[in-house]
């Protein structure tokens, strides 16, 4: 499948700005822990990523709201994939 290097760059400042604002402090307890296990900052956002994407999905696709529970688990399953 071909990437959308916009998608992804949108998909990116969303996990940034989660980071920078440690709202959810989830995606900063994930993002630190995957560093520490040896995934770059780039690969360790791309699967933070995945459990955005899951949201903006599931919105669009199903028209329901973001769903904080299943984002927060799915931030503690990485770098398993995202349950959707």
């Amino acid at each position: 499948m071909e990437t959308n290097e916009e998608l992804r760059k949108q998909i990116f400042e969303i996990v940034e700005k989660q980071i920078k604002n440690n709202d959810p402090p989830e995606t900063n307890i994930a993002f630190n822990r995957l560093v520490k296990m040896g995934y770059s900052d780039f690969e360790t956002k791309q699967l933070l990523g995945q459990c955005v994407a899951v949201e903006i999905f599931n919105i669009m696709k199903h028209g329901i709201k973001f769903d904080d529970k299943r984002y927060i688990n799915n931030l503690k399953q990485l770098p398993n994939e995202p349950i959707e």
